[in-house]
């Protein structure tokens, strides 16, 4: 029964032996097979020609007539004319006949055929860009996306921008994950190429030499970074003495740091994603909304860091400056060797060769103010004295990036301090215990379990601490099950969230994630602290290959030691529940010696996309603070307490003189 069964599905008993009969007539030549169609054609036009005749009530009645027509329809169908008279007038007519339908047959086949090769040819992506001030992407990541979906926001004011894109992947397909991913890509033109990137020639094919920038996108798996290495030597083949393009690249592994920079040659700019990733989730850990601050800074959506020189303000002190610009933020200098000041000392004169570096919306928003800023002195108060407390700290995971995490936190928490590690594998636990020895403000404890098991965060105790970080694991290490990675990350978050929705309290989470489309599954509240660090990375490097010169400044704003961003009390700043201009704001903190740059009002802290962050707000503008405000400052090491805003202590009235004109 199956067997009939079978043989009706597949068209009757004999239809395997019709098809295997077809393929061998298919496989025995060309000459066979035109006779073979010939014959078929015959056999249709033929009967059909006869029925038509037959059919025609004109149709002469002799059988010399109809045979005649009968010809003459064959020949018409057939393009060989169908003439008629003697037998060699005939023969003529049909050979010639054959003869330009032969040849226009190959025309048309040898068209076809060019055509189809051109179309195939551009498919694969194997022609040269030749275009000029481009932007070039070598490789094929999650990277491609947001770096892309920046570029196209960058150029959006720019009349002919182009990105070429490098990869191993179909030219066709590449097009259409980005287009699937992105959308429109307004004034930006998409170009793709197929081709391995650590080939010179291969290279050669996006003209990296006449290019603006050329990203070298990561790669996954243990010899990811010595693929980035090897493409930026066969980069450096490729443009050597025919250009000097702007080269940013990115290794996960900080052992291959130094080998990368060096492939990229003096001009080049490597970014080490761990210790990125890790300082930011360190400095988040202490300072929740931080995260939100670096996303708000770092991507083209809204305002940026421009470097510009304005010959109007120079003699003036820095402090002068921070209130010399209505719609900018200045933040430091930028000298004129290369070095870079972040948030020097309010009496620094700058060089008149020197440029200001500033966050602004554009490069043409920077424009000094024509009269000073209003300063509303009765608003300024002084700060309370701080008093450090110590801090206890969850982390729940481990991986390459813990180690550095937990020297982050050794180097800027309250001594005292206690971290209690809860992971699994000897391994992890054996390296965090070490790394807690040679601690010099934290104790660290370790605790060996499963951070998915809600039992093991119950007896840990995860609602008695200040802070939680919670680690993706990078790769399952044999003992948990099928869970790895962001999986084991989602897992953990949603017994964090039925233990906050048990005790009605809620916890104060960084949750670092390898990929930023589970961050949009993550069952946490809005605006929580999320650290994607190949995301992250991607935004950095687009803002240096859209300006080479911030290249120096990311490196000093994430740098272990020196000026940091931070989230600070609004009410040590000025009086709470008074509006005042925020130029009182940034007065107020240059008489501490920091930068002001914004602010984050609690009750707009669940609302995107901004998440109640407001970067470089019109300093003319007034806002009321609460004692849950915060406001984002750029000060040097070590920062402001990051503890929850409090009631604000009367200050005492400042005698400094108002608007930037101050001592």
């Amino acid at each position: 029964m199956t067997d009939r069964r079978t043989a009706r599905q597949r068209g009757g008993p004999g239809w395997p032996r019709v098809r295997y009969r077809f393929d061998t007539v298919m496989a025995r030549g060309t000459s066979v097979l035109i006779g073979w169609l010939t014959l078929v054609c015959l056999a249709i036009v033929v009967p059909a020609s006869a029925a038509l005749v037959w059919a025609d009530p004109g149709a002469p009645r002799g059988w010399p007539g109809r045979l005649v027509a009968i010809w003459v329809s064959v020949g018409q169908t057939l393009k060989i004319g169908g003439a008629v008279g003697n037998p060699l007038y005939v023969l003529f007519s049909v050979v010639l006949a054959l003869v330009a339908l032969l040849f226009v047959s190959t025309l048309v086949s040898l068209i076809t055929t060019g055509l189809n090769d051109k179309v195939l040819a551009l498919r694969r992506g194997r022609s040269t860009v030749l275009e000029e001030g481009h932007t070039v992407l070598l490789g094929w990541s999650d990277q491609v996306f947001p770096i892309v979906s920046e570029l196209v926001v960058a150029n959006s004011n720019q009349r002919r921008a182009v990105v070429a894109v490098l990869g191993p992947k179909d030219k066709a397909e590449m097009e259409d994950e980005i287009a699937t991913a992105i959308g429109r890509l307004g004034r930006t033109r998409l170009i793709c190429r197929n081709g391995v990137t650590t080939d010179p020639a291969v290279i050669a094919l996006v003209s990296p030499e006449t290019a603006r920038s050329v990203l070298v996108l990561t790669h996954e798996g243990e010899e990811g970074d010595a693929h980035v290495v090897k493409t930026l030597l066969s980069l450096e083949a490729a443009v050597r003495g025919r250009g000097r393009p702007t080269v940013v690249a990115a290794v996960r592994d900080g052992r291959h740091h130094l080998a990368a920079r060096l492939a990229a040659g003096r001009h080049g700019r490597v970014l080490n994603i761990e210790e990125v990733t890790a300082r930011l989730i360190a400095r988040t850990s202490r300072q929740p909304g931080l995260s939100l601050v670096h996303q708000e800074l770092l991507d083209f959506a809204g305002d940026e860091f421009y470097t510009v020189r304005e010959p109007a303000l120079v003699g003036r002190t820095f402090g002068e400056l921070l209130l010399s610009y209505a719609t900018s933020s200045v933040v430091g200098v930028l000298r004129s060797c290369g070095a870079v000041d972040l948030c020097p000392a309010p009496d620094t004169v700058p060089a008149a060769e020197d440029r200001v570096i500033l966050i602004t919306e554009d490069d043409d928003t920077a424009v000094p103010v024509e009269r000073p800023l209003v300063v509303d002195e009765d608003a300024i108060v002084l700060p309370d004295p701080v008093t450090e407390t110590p801090e206890h700290v969850l982390l729940l995971g481990w991986n390459r990036r813990a180690p550095l995490i937990l020297d982050q936190l050794d180097l800027s928490v309250p001594h005292g301090s206690v971290l209690t590690v809860v992971a699994q594998g000897g391994e992890a636990l054996r390296e965090a215990d070490h790394r807690g020895r040679s601690a010099r403000r934290l104790r660290v404890r370790v605790h060996d379990g499963d951070i998915t098991d809600p039992r093991v965060l119950e007896q840990s105790g995860v609602l008695s601490f200040d802070r939680v970080i919670v680690l993706g694991y990078d790769a399952a290490d044999g003992t948990a099950g099928a869970l790895c990675g962001d999986d084991r990350t989602l897992v953990t978050l949603l017994h964090l969230r039925a233990l906050e929705e048990a005790s009605g309290r809620e916890l104060a989470v960084v949750t670092e994630m390898r990929d930023d489309r589970n961050r949009l599954l993550a069952p946490a509240r809005a605006g929580a602290d999320f650290i994607v660090g190949g995301r992250l990375v991607s935004l950095l490097m687009t803002q240096i290959a859209e300006n080479r010169a911030l290249a120096d400044v990311f490196e000093t704003l994430f740098a272990a030691h020196g000026p940091g961003l931070h989230l600070a009390p609004a009410t040590q700043f000025v009086r709470g529940g008074r509006p005042v201009t925020f130029a009182t704001v940034v007065e107020s903190g240059r008489r501490r010696g920091q930068c002001v740059i914004g602010y984050r009002l609690q009750e707009d802290s669940a609302l995107g996309p901004s998440y109640g962050v407001r970067l470089n707000p019109d300093k003319r503008e007034r806002v009321s603070f609460g004692a849950e405000d915060s406001v984002i400052v750029l000060a040097p090491e070590p920062g402001p307490r990051p503890a929850l805003p409090g009631p604000a202590r009367p200050g005492e009235r400042s005698s400094a003189p108002a608007g930037p004109g101050g001592p």
